[in-house]
């Protein structure tokens, strides 16, 4: 089978990160999560008192971006955790905290920039399952399979919600799903390289569907490349 790359875009709390690890895990791919690599920088700002009153100081955050080192470190398990300057942060950036800054820092041109460029490096081998909000309109729109992923508002709350709660977070539906409704806003409106879906991507609604049966369906969009 030839390697090609899969851009996996869509709405928050759509499962692409699991839906996207458990493929790359199935048909031996590397794995690339852009979005922990956008949250890695929101939680370096965070630390580093540049998020104040709920406003970026975009003018220092751009000036230090030279002190931040992303990467992807495997663990025990054999999963990629994303890593601040060699240390892995990979609970830390799945927070509640890092989730509400996350959409207005990953909105500056200079971060974007700097992580599209990583991003293409990783992957110009191919043989990579990239999943984020423009994979497939910016970071490789000639990615040989791309899909757009969705679900329900309620679907999309309830995931996330249980996420939060497992990590040991004081959160309610109500605050999640005011959440993740400013996090699509802000990602669908923001002047460089919206959340969208291009014109040949795959639609994925995945409401109703258990992760087998995503795989399943994800795997028969491979084979039929391949026949």
């Amino acid at each position: 089978m030839k390697k090609i790359i899969i851009a996996i875009d869509g709405y928050s709390s759509t499962g692409k990160s699991t839906l996207a690890k458990s493929l790359a895990n199935l048909i031996s791919y590397k794995y690339i999560d852009t979005g922990a690599m956008y949250r890695v920088v929101t939680l370096f700002a965070l630390q580093n008192g540049m998020i104040v009153n709920g406003e970026v100081d975009v003018a220092e955050l751009v000036s230090r971006l030279d002190e931040i080192e992303v990467s992807f470190q495997l663990n025990t398990s054999g999963f990629s955790e994303a890593c601040l300057n060699q240390v892995s942060v990979e609970k830390e950036i799945r927070g509640m905290q890092v989730s509400s800054y996350v959409s207005k820092v990953s909105t500056i041109s200079q971060v974007r920039s700097l992580l599209v460029a990583q991003q293409q490096f990783m992957g110009k081998e191919k043989g990579v399952v990239m999943d984020g909000r423009d994979i497939g309109s910016v970071v490789f729109p000639e990615a040989e399979l791309k899909l757009f992923m969705t679900a329900s508002e309620k679907v999309r709350v309830e995931r996330r919600l249980a996420e939060l709660l497992n990590n040991g977070e004081n959160v309610n539906f109500e605050q999640v799903k005011k959440n993740l409704l400013e996090r699509d806003y802000i990602d669908s409106n923001r002047a460089v390289a919206p959340l969208l879906k291009v014109d040949d991507a795959l639609v994925l609604d995945n409401s109703l569907l258990n992760k087998e049966e995503q795989l399943n369906w994800i795997l028969d969009k491979i084979n039929e490349l391949n026949s």
